[in-house]
């Protein structure tokens, strides 16, 4: 949201890039006082309690001021950042009251020193999306032991300069030639349409140009296929503790702390059952094998959890009533005639899920081609709110750090959850003597509100009865 202050300078507010979200944290600041920013660039990335998400200014000119530094955490519909759309260079500001958003600069100031908040123009709401602001202020983190006050630093604010020419993109002016519907595509899958070749008439980039570039490169076959997470979870860096220090304390919050929070109100409100099966899926390695030569999955990601995720789809097909929700509010039982498939990921801000919309009516080539795509986006760092709401059933894969199985705790709203243990070579009895095959352990957690034993078994034994004979994928689809 912007606001107009006066005839040459505008501000940006803090929008609400969730649904009903009332705060979200700087994370990074890409311009300083005194840039030349165009109409959709990107600014800043901003955290909130769902993703990380990158925040694009609406207007051009030059920036004047950044409100507030990295690491601050900002209520929705304050103003971030004040940007003069006259065409001049920004005034130098004193070196005092530079807003840096460099480490060294990014020392916050009391909160009575803190801008005052003005009023926004009659018949306006300061928020693009959502319910409202938050009530409480603006929060900071605190300065560490020994730091210096900010006021005794000086920071010279960057020199200003003259509004530099637009830059053309694409050979079309300051923006890529897109309809809305490819730009909400590329932002879902965290593409920078500036870096699309467009294929479209006029240099109008269409959605195939989207896929093209969103696309993962083809891996090398593994010694030893395992089914992969979305992410594995990155070596998190933890605060720089002193010397002989026998703790250290890192603050919960963003992803982590919403994580928390849906994952103590799921075990505490619906009630688990988790049921366990051990299977031999020595057959579905091998057809994972062979689809990897198959010119139709050519450039696509295929590996055991490609195969898990469609043999689950198929069992809510013959299973539909596991499918569900449950609503306190009203007392029913919403059934769901579509799945959108949960993938967890742990990423180094947190576990999130996105998940694969309307799943159950994808081909296994378009399947493994929207789980590409999942993967690529969370590893990047770009997995958008909309990506991670409207789950109905979830996979979560602990195999891959060579865990046998687990409980999983369910996904708040949703019905189950398949955890996937490792795949192992294991004596079993196969075809009356003793082999050694590919064994690994299932687990489905499910809402005992919604699904029974008999219901629960069911499901379990047809994941199971697919992975270990897989060409009932053909009998049963």
């Amino acid at each position: 949201m912007t606001t107009m202050t006066d005839a040459a300078l505008s501000e940006f507010r803090m929008p609400d890039v969730g649904e009903g979200l009332t705060e979200a944290e700087i994370l990074k600041w890409y311009v300083a006082p005194g840039d030349t920013v165009t109409d959709g660039q990107v600014v800043c990335e901003v955290e909130t309690a769902k993703a990380a998400v990158e925040l694009p200014i609406p207007f051009n000119g030059v920036v004047r001021e950044l409100r507030f530094p990295e690491g601050t955490t900002v209520d929705v519909g304050q103003v971030i950042i004040s940007v003069d759309v006259s065409g001049g260079a920004a005034p130098a500001a004193p070196a005092e009251e530079a807003t840096a958003p460099v480490a060294q600069a990014a020392v916050p100031a009391p909160a009575e020193e803190a801008p005052a908040e003005e009023a926004a123009p009659a018949g306006r709401q300061p928020v693009l999306v959502g319910y409202g602001v938050a009530e409480s202020s603006t929060k900071r983190r605190a300065r560490k032991a020994g730091a210096q006050d900010a006021r005794d630093v000086p920071v010279a604010a960057p020199d200003p300069q003259p509004a530099a020419p637009p830059r053309e993109v694409n050979g079309h002016g300051t923006r890529p030639l897109a309809k809305p519907p490819v730009r909400k595509l590329a932002k879902d899958l965290g593409v920078d349409l500036a870096t699309v070749t467009p294929s479209g008439p006029d240099g109008i980039i269409t959605r195939e140009d989207v896929h093209a570039a969103a696309a993962p490169a083809p891996q090398a076959p593994q010694p030893q296929d395992r089914p992969e997470p979305a992410e594995a979870p990155a070596a998190q860096a933890a605060p720089a503790a002193g010397a002989g220090a026998r703790e250290t304390r890192i603050p919960v919050k963003g992803v982590r702390k919403a994580t928390a929070q849906a994952m103590v109100g799921s075990a505490f409100t619906a009630p688990h059952v988790t049921e366990f099966v051990t299977v031999d899926v020595t057959r579905t390695m091998k057809l994972v094998e062979e689809l990897k030569q198959d010119k139709a999955f050519e450039g696509l990601r295929v590996n055991p959890l490609l195969l898990i995720a469609k043999a689950l789809l198929v069992a809510i097909r013959r299973n539909p009533d596991v499918n569900a929700a449950w609503d306190e509010a009203n007392q029913e039982i919403v059934q769901k005639h579509y799945v959108n498939l949960g993938i967890a990921a742990a990423t180094p801000r947190g576990l999130i899920v996105p998940n694969i919309k309307d799943a159950h009516a994808k081909t296994l080539p378009e399947l493994a081609e929207s789980l590409g795509e999942l993967v690529s986006t969370a590893r990047a760092g770009k997995t958008s709110p909309a990506a991670m709401q409207g789950g109905t059933v979830t996979i979560t894969n602990v195999g891959i750090f060579g865990v046998d199985t687990g409980t999983p705790i369910l996904n708040p709203g949703e019905s189950a959850i398949l955890a996937v243990g490792a795949i192992k070579l294991q004596p079993w009895v196969h075809k009356g003597k003793v082999k050694p095959r590919q064994v690994t352990t299932l687990a489905l957690s499910f809402d005992h509100r919604l699904v029974d034993g008999e219901l629960g078994s069911k499901v379990l034994a047809d994941v199971a009865a697919v992975l270990e004979r897989p060409k009932r994928l053909l009998t049963w689809t």
